[in-house]
């Protein structure tokens, strides 16, 4: 059995990014609490093949890999900047590329940030309904973060820290269920 993976996804084009920050810092605290190997990606590693794909063959290697990691992955984070109340359309488009079944069941924990208070619905409106049409797990608990909450690019609200553990909690649940799973099987 190899290592399980927890994996995260960021939905931002630029670097540095508040958003890739804030889905890496779960995807660590994930990763160190449960003992799980770990990476996080963005738009920009995904690169510009992404853009003119339509369907998942249509990308370049290193992009296939990436959406495969993505499929592979035992618990998925995943992160979009807020645009116009809504997450990033190229992040859209990159989950857009995967068959329907294939996150069916995958514990999904859902972030985003903003510039304000008032995109704060877009974990609940935008994010949750998206992963739903999946079929994967959306845990309850998802996490927004506004530009406020950063000091130079780093999370640095308590009560947004204290919500975040609150998620990676949730999230270690499933993943000592899965384990736990895996191990009655063999």
């Amino acid at each position: 059995m190899s290592n399980p993976a927890i994996v995260g996804f960021s939905g931002n084009i630029t670097r540095p990014s508040k958003t890739r920050a804030f889905v890496d810092l779960i995807v660590q605290d994930v990763a160190n609490r449960h003992g799980l190997s770990s990476r996080t990606y963005d738009i920009d590693d995904v690169g510009p093949s992404l853009g003119a794909a339509r369907w998942a063959r249509d990308l370049d290697a290193p992009a296939q890999a990436i959406l495969s990691h993505v499929i592979a992955a035992d618990v998925l984070v995943v992160g979009s900047p807020t645009y116009k109340g809504s997450y990033t359309g190229l992040f859209k488009h990159f989950f857009d590329l995967i068959d329907p079944a294939a996150l069916k069941g995958k514990p999904v924990l859902l972030t985003a940030t903003g510039g304000g208070e008032r995109h704060a619905l877009i974990v609940e409106h935008q994010l949750r309904p998206l992963f739903g049409f999946f079929e994967a797990f959306a845990l309850p608990t998802a996490v927004y973060a506004t530009d406020k909450d950063f000091i130079e690019g780093v999370l640095s609200s308590e009560p947004i820290l204290k919500r975040a553990a609150q998620a990676v909690d949730e999230a270690g649940i499933l993943v000592s269920g899965r384990s736990g799973v895996r191990l009655a099987a063999e």
